[in-house]
């Protein structure tokens, strides 16, 4: 229900995004929403059903051109790249990415009662709270510091063929972004053909697939090892409706905290801009 509940926001906010009328056209009364860069057989709700869907799996498809997205309307693919393709498991990272997400909603849970958390019998001690830390860190580390370096590097911005400004920014992010996710969607304003991108981009892809797998796994080992502990009354449910609200909350207070200040740069600004 936690990836329901993720999903359904994005598709709202992106389908938002795209059914009003483009501001760069207001005044001349248009109707049926951003159709740049969308077939017409599909039209606007197939187009961004489908952008959403892809950017939590790594098919890499789409089928309509993501640059011509509104603002917003990119935000939501993006975020959900960003947060590790959680939503329905995703490929590759996102099974275990949701489980971490658990694995800290149960953390901040035994710190509000003053216990120990547990997780299906095992206890999460200082060591385990370290692995899952790391992990949590580790996408921001890697997608934040390549974004940075191609920021500030003339070979970074040579790949700026189209946009500069927020959407260049938002360009140069979504391509780490996807890297990171194994999940093969583009803008295809960056120009991403070159040495540079080549290298950098190939950097978070292996970070992506064998980085988060490697994490993932140290963290298992170290569960596997632990006795299974029997419940008590004072265990944390996790199949409870005050579960999903807590992971659903530490999903977003995550994401926030680690990608709100570049989301800010990027889709953000062009949309506060606009």
């Amino acid at each position: 229900m936690v990836m329901v509940a993720l999903f359904i926001v994005g598709l709202m906010v992106c389908d938002r995004a795209e059914t009003a009328p483009p501001p760069q056209l207001a005044g001349l009364h248009i109707f049926g929403g951003n159709m740049e860069g969308k077939e017409v057989r599909f039209g606007v709700g197939d187009s961004v059903l489908t952008a959403v869907v892809t950017s939590n799996t790594s098919t890499g498809s789409y089928n309509s051109m993501h640059d011509s997205y509104q603002p917003l309307g990119v935000l939501a693919p993006l975020v959900f790249m960003l947060l590790g393709e959680v939503v329905f498991g995703g490929l590759g990272a996102g099974v275990y990415s949701i489980v971490m997400a658990a694995l800290v909603g149960v953390f901040l849970g035994g710190l509000m009662v003053g216990r120990t958390p547990e997780y299906l019998g095992k206890k999460i001690t200082s060591s385990e709270t370290r692995w899952i830390a790391l992990y949590a860190l580790f996408s921001s580390m890697v997608v934040l510091v390549l974004t940075g370096i191609a920021v500030v590097t003339h070979a970074g911005r040579a790949g700026l063929v189209t946009n500069s400004g927020p959407r260049g920014f938002t360009e140069i992010l979504f391509a780490y972004a996807s890297c990171m996710a194994n999940n093969g969607q583009t803008m295809a304003g960056l120009n991403a053909n070159s040495v540079f991108y080549n290298v950098t981009t190939m950097v978070a892809m292996l970070a992506g697939r064998y980085g988060l797998a490697a994490l993932a796994l140290a963290l298992a080992g170290r569960f596997a090892a632990q006795r299974l502990q029997p419940s008590t009354a004072g265990t944390l449910p996790n199949d409870t409706l005050t579960f999903g609200v807590l992971v659903f909350g530490t999903i977003l207070l995550a994401g926030a905290l680690s990608f709100l200040p570049a989301l800010s740069l990027g889709p953000i600004a062009e949309f506060l801009r606009h």
